[in-house]
């Protein structure tokens, strides 16, 4: 009997995460642009502390570029107005802050965790229906694991569970690392709206290179 052929595994995808927003019109016009110029599946929208109404309001004004590109738009925190401001799910950090998140995000919305310090803790979200787990970014005092123990973090995690992990990188040895570990996901925020070739071109460069090294890692 013939053995089933393993179906090959998709490309890295990218996750961008946006600079805290304070005027989401220009944000807007920028993001339909960006997000035609690379694979994005996923918007990661930070906002600055303001009142609830404030922050849906600039969420509402973001989504028709997010979501016409066919990306999720998730909001970094602030569960309880995902389903207000009609944004896909939210990124929360920690296990605790997801867990308390979960029953006013399921089932119909994304909940994504990092925050992970431990193995335990990235299996414990895993088992309490995290539809993604972030490893490698900045704790409160803005440190952050090494390249190395990044990529050792998420190979394990490809290798033996089933929700997608995604790869926080700050350059793009970093991203590529990452991609080529098993990260399904690489979440990239400063290292593209600081580059001086402007951001177009930073996404679009990222991109093609953690599909290739997502083709290489498939291919061997």
């Amino acid at each position: 009997m013939a053995t089933k052929p393993v179906p090959p595994r998709p490309a890295p995808r990218l996750y961008l995460a946006t600079a805290p927003v304070d005027e989401p019109a220009q944000l807007a016009a920028e993001l339909a642009e960006l997000l035609a110029a690379a694979d994005v599946a996923a918007v990661l929208v930070r906002l600055r502390e303001s009142d609830p109404r404030s922050m849906i309001s600039t969420i509402k004004a973001l989504a028709p570029a997010i979501q016409n590109a066919d990306a999720a738009l998730l909001i970094d925190g602030h569960p309880d107005i995902v389903a207000r401001a009609g944004a896909d799910g939210a990124h929360l950090t920690g296990l605790a802050a997801m867990e308390e998140a979960m029953s006013s995000l399921k089932p119909d919305r994304i909940a994504g965790v990092g925050g992970l310090a431990t193995r335990h803790d990235s299996m414990a979200a895993g088992e309490a229906g995290a539809d993604y787990v972030l490893f490698g970014e900045p704790d409160a005092r803005g440190t952050r694991p090494s390249l190395e123990a990044i990529a050792e973090r998420l190979e394990w995690w490809d290798e033996l569970f089933e929700p997608p992990c995604v790869g926080f990188a700050t350059s793009r040895e970093e991203a590529e690392a990452f991609a080529a570990a098993g990260a399904d996901f690489v979440l990239v925020g400063d290292l593209i709206w600081s580059d001086p070739r402007g951001a177009k071109a930073a996404l679009a460069e990222i991109g093609e290179a953690i599909a290739h090294a997502g083709k290489v890692k498939a291919e061997g």
